[in-house]
């Protein structure tokens, strides 16, 4: 008898002599995707990345807590401080003494790019209150010798005082940087990396901003702070195509994805004056609306498959688009209630799919009395290079 075949079993024998069985139920329920625990965290997790070597990298905010690590990868399925200690250091007790320039504040996203660099993303901002001075940048750090190579800070003309900088994507020739801001007044902002310098771009559009329709959810309830606010978290997830042509973002508090060719973010770094086509304007003209996936955190299209995962937080679900049908048709690929807030996507070098569960709706900002230290995981979908394979059954 298969494990499969046992499981279903045990869980129909369960249900006939009316007592649960929920060891046999969750794993029945990942056996449509092959949904298998990585890792299990003490603090609150967002980001994750692999990199080309197979090596885990994942950062830890600072939300709820003041995190004692912000950046680990993770060895024998623990995170270790990196690139070192030092970096990971700067604590809001220690604000005043601590270099902003040269330690992580607030780390929201890191990825690894096809130049074997780890890319951190610090937006600087704890509690997601306000942002630290000199905090905001990105940093490279080199995989080979695992020293930061690269800081490129942000100035308060590109990460504005009520700025939340999102996650990022590189450009295949790795010169390029794309990011979200999913703060008050939502963009996108480029990073030419040789140079440094960094464009904001659609700051405040409609394509970045939230959606006033929409009200996010969490177990069939609107997701609230204590005080009556819901979501409003602009500009989150983005993806950029494997040939670097298209890049994709689209806010939590929404439901459209949207898109922009790639070639009318470029050429600005070296132009004596901004641009015309880097007005929103002119900008603006050219964003398209691909299709609607409800509030969703993170993005990602495969290289294995070419299509576009998406993380729908309010249904426990991982969903995938179909890009090469024009991008329609949005399909449940896994749904399962230990997908707790889904929030980052990576992709291993053998296709298999990363996600982190960030467990927002059960932290101390939306639920009183939640623990400080909010336990997280991170998840392996395996790969499947076939159609979605519908939804496991919600308990």
């Amino acid at each position: 008898m298969t494990r499969l075949t046992a499981a279903r079993l045990g869980l129909a024998l369960s249900l006939l002599s009316g007592v649960a069985a929920p060891a046999l139920a969750q794993e029945a329920a990942a056996d449509p995707a092959g949904l298998t625990k990585v890792a299990d965290f003490a603090h609150q997790v967002t980001g994750v990345t692999v990199a080309r070597d197979g090596r885990i990298f994942v950062n830890f905010p600072r939300w709820s807590e003041d995190a004692p690590v912000s950046v680990a990868e993770l060895k024998d399925g623990k995170p270790v401080p990196y690139p070192d200690a030092e970096w990971n250091s700067w604590r809001n007790a220690r604000a005043d003494e601590v270099d902003p320039k040269t330690h992580f504040v607030c780390v929201q996203s890191v990825v690894a790019d096809a130049q074997d660099r780890l890319w951190v993303v610090d937006a600087a901002a704890p509690a997601m209150a306000h942002v630290v001075k000199d905090g905001p940048k990105l940093v490279a750090i080199d995989l080979k010798t695992n020293q930061v190579v690269k800081t490129i800070p942000f100035d308060t003309d590109t990460v504005l005082q009520a700025s939340y900088i999102n996650d990022v994507r590189i450009s295949p020739d790795g010169k390029t940087a794309y990011l979200t801001d999913s703060g008050a007044e939502g963009a996108l902002i480029v990073v030419d990396i040789d140079s440094g310098a960094a464009k904001r771009v659609l700051s405040g559009h409609p394509s970045t901003m939230p959606d006033r329709t929409v009200t996010v959810t969490y177990d069939g309830q609107p997701l609230r702070r204590p005080d009556g606010r819901g979501v409003t978290f602009s500009a989150d997830g983005i993806a950029l195509s494997p040939d670097g042509k298209t890049l994709y973002w689209q806010a939590i508090k929404g439901k459209t994805l949207y898109s922009l060719p790639t070639d009318a973010l470029t050429g600005w770094a070296t132009a004596a004056v901004v641009p015309e086509m880097l007005t929103n304007r002119t900008l603006g003209s050219k964003v398209v609306a691909v299709g609607e996936n409800g509030p969703a955190d993170g993005l990602l299209i495969a290289r294995k498959d070419g299509r576009m995962y998406v993380t729908s937080p309010q249904d426990d679900a991982v969903k995938v688009r179909d890009l090469a049908q024009g991008g329609a048709g949005l399909t449940t690929l896994i749904r399962d209630p230990r997908l707790r807030w889904p929030d980052t996507f990576s992709e291993g070098p053998d296709g298999t799919i990363y996600v982190t569960t960030s467990h927002i709706q059960d932290s101390a900002d939306y639920k009183p009395g939640a623990p400080i230290s909010l336990p997280t995981e991170l998840w392996a979908i395996r790969a499947n290079p076939g159609e979605a394979t519908g939804s496991a059954p919600r308990r």
